[in-house]
């Protein structure tokens, strides 16, 4: 059976997600059918070890509303990427398989539809928000956002998790972004926010099904590096 155009893109990476990632989309594509949207559900597979290709594509074959496709190495920001290249909707939300916030998509699209904003995001950080990760996470989260006020100029409060925009008006400046794995989704919201996009925070609930993919400890180096990439390729590379 045919499905209509899509017209929205749903971007969701995954890595190693056999544990929970069957249970979450059966569970999002039932929300989402009482939405009436139509709809494409991305599942951007990025060099997991465990069955989660295999999950993926039997997903893909029961739901016509979802695709997946393998980046080949464990690259969050670089699946991330390009999944919303590949997104053929009008719109496009970004999730994470953890979450999976159709109350956030709800009030993001509502933004987007009545053209009071172009990008949307889900700050975990800002009043009103409520971040039930453990403490360590919501440390590293306010370290990060506050590195990137003092070194790039960010206004926000957040740039990491949920976000919902107009594909035409970020398109392009994700294609532009330079840097991958943890702090790309950094560098779009600080890109689109420097190239004048119209830029709404709103407040979301964090309550993650599981413990990450990767340890936060394992993951500082790379965020230090990336973070070094990321204001030599604002400030520097332009």
């Amino acid at each position: 059976m045919s499905t209509p155009e899509p017209r929205i893109s749903i971007v969701i990476p995954v890595y190693n997600e056999e544990a929970i990632l069957h249970a979450a989309v059966v569970d999002l594509v039932d929300r989402l059918s009482t939405l009436d949207w139509p709809y494409e559900l991305i599942l951007a597979e990025n060099g997991s070890r465990d069955r989660t290709v295999e999950i993926a594509e039997g997903l893909a074959e029961r739901f016509d509303q979802v695709h997946t496709f393998s980046f080949g190495q464990p690259n969050y920001g670089g699946a991330l990427k390009q999944g919303i290249l590949r997104a053929r909707g009008e719109f496009v939300i970004c999730d994470e398989i953890d979450l999976c916030d159709t109350d956030f998509y709800v009030r993001a699209m509502a933004l987007l539809e009545t053209n009071e904003a172009d990008f949307v995001v889900g700050s975990k950080a800002m009043h009103g928000a409520s971040d039930e990760r453990p403490f360590v996470r919501r440390v590293a989260t306010k370290v990060i956002n506050g590195m990137l006020r003092i070194s790039l100029g960010f206004r926000g409060t957040d740039t990491h998790g949920l976000k919902a925009f107009r594909r035409a008006a970020v398109v392009d400046v994700a294609r532009s972004c330079l840097v991958d794995k943890d702090l790309f989704a950094s560098e779009l919201v600080i890109r689109a926010e420097r190239g004048g996009v119209r830029l709404v925070e709103i407040p979301v609930r964090v309550l993650e099904k599981r413990q990450p993919a990767i340890h936060l400890f394992r993951r500082v180096p790379n965020v230090l590096r990336n973070m070094a990439r990321l204001i030599y390729a604002i400030r520097i590379q332009g």
